[in-house]
């Protein structure tokens, strides 16, 4: 797919898979909006990225995306930087590792509007623009937490649930429009996101940002509505659908048991 002058928008883009959107979408000649809470990652990696590319430009925006009325107020800066979204990345995500009777309401709160309310507004905001211009991409990060519950990690898995069966069901909506829609599902990934739980967990078989990012980039070339990267995660996936619900339970749990 060429996405040369296209500019694309990525949430949680100062580290894992989200830089890694941004370092293999400036090789394919994108301009870029990169959006994250920590300004000076941005800045460090806005600074890699222009000395690489010096023909593309890039954007930073702090932001914090678990907070009411943060789409909003992000399309408005982008919006005043007069950039018109062409490829939405939807990456920005966080996962409470636990039993949800344990954990902080607020905080599950403020993950579920970060990884699910967000994510949807941000794509209302910008694909009525991509389907009336016939070309587009929409790509949001899921899970192979998408495909069963998680106990251990309730919340966390249900708004990827959510993530994956909202991006389907627009994949079917816009098929023919010109807009590629697609969720991608990682499994466990070598980034924060497991340092950022408090927990160590799912310690071996952990892919690489760049691993997960080829599989996405692939993709986008096909009409997939979901690719899973990674055989042993693609297998695992497809058998949870042919495994009765109280096993599937217990699998999971004991997957994302602390180590």
């Amino acid at each position: 797919m060429d996405l040369k002058n296209d500019t694309a928008l990525i949430t949680g883009s100062s580290g894992g898979i989200g830089e890694e959107f941004a370092v293999q979408l400036a090789r394919r000649g994108a301009n870029l909006v990169l959006v994250a809470r920590r300004a000076d990652k941005l800045a460090a990696l806005r600074d890699r990225l222009l000395e690489a590319h010096p023909g593309i430009q890039v954007d930073v925006v702090a932001a914090d995306l678990a907070v009411p009325g943060s789409a909003a107020e992000l399309a408005s800066k982008v919006a005043d930087l007069g950039r018109r979204v062409d490829v939405l990345v939807n990456n920005a995500g966080v996962g409470l590792h636990g039993d949800f009777v344990d954990q902080d309401v607020a905080t599950n709160a403020a993950q579920v509007h970060l990884n699910c309310v967000t994510l949807t507004e941000l794509t209302g905001i910008y694909l009525p623009a991509m389907t009336k211009a016939r070309h587009g991409v929409v790509l949001n990060v899921a899970s192979t937490a998408s495909f069963q519950p998680t106990p251990g990690m309730a919340v966390y898995g249900a708004t990827k649930a959510y993530v994956l069966s909202f991006t389907e069901a627009l994949w079917k909506e816009t098929k023919g429009s010109g807009v590629r829609v697609l969720a991608l599902c990682p499994g466990a990934t070598d980034t924060e996101f497991f340092a950022r739980t408090g927990e160590e967990f799912l310690t071996s078989g952990r892919q690489t940002p760049k691993q997960v990012v080829d599989v996405a980039m692939a993709a986008l070339d096909k009409s997939t509505p979901t690719v899973v990267s990674g055989l042993a995660n693609t297998l695992l996936a497809t058998g949870y659908r042919f495994t009765p619900r109280r096993v599937m339970l217990e699998v999971s749990q004991r997957l994302l048991k602390a180590n």
